[in-house]
């Protein structure tokens, strides 16, 4: 079992991501402008890189790769019930908060989105305001257009 942190990067549609794995688990996938060409590819990486090339191809609707999620309790709340956000859906941070037992806790639940370690896979970009407004995003909000729209939800 690999004991440390390995990088890599993944080319996709959207730009450039880099992801990082830890004890043979997905541990963040974010968009990144550097390359570092240095990273042997494993068995995981192949997987990772194999299930987003068919994500964005429109094959693969959901994920089973093994991610460690890094963050506080509530964090990984949040993020847990967004990964139960169907492909070709959305929600709102209301919907959210209500899920996960809090309901004043819109705000937090956005906070919680904007510090998701894991884009795609754990799919933060199906977060919309209650406005059905595109809303924000962390990174570039042409990133989440395009993901709501691969998705079937048009924006």
């Amino acid at each position: 079992m690999n004991k440390t942190e390995e990088k890599f990067y993944y080319s996709s549609p959207i730009g450039i991501f880099e992801f990082k794995t830890y004890e043979n688990k997905l541990v963040s996938l974010k968009p990144t402008e550097k390359i570092d060409l240095s990273s042997k590819e494993n068995e995981l990486s192949q997987k990772i890189k194999t299930q987003l090339d068919e994500y964005f191809s429109n094959k693969r609707k959901n994920f089973d790769i093994p991610i460690l999620l890094k963050g506080t309790p509530f964090q990984k709340n949040v993020w847990q019930e967004l990964r139960k956000i169907p492909h070709g859906n959305t929600s709102n941070y209301q919907e959210i908060a209500n899920k996960i037992n809090n309901k004043n806790a819109q705000r937090a639940v956005g906070n919680a989105c904007n510090k998701n370690p894991i884009l795609i896979i754990i799919p933060c970009h199906r977060v919309i305001p209650k406005s059905a407004k595109l809303g924000g995003f962390a990174y570039n909000d042409k990133i989440k257009k395009f993901l709501l729209k691969l998705e079937g939800n048009v924006f």
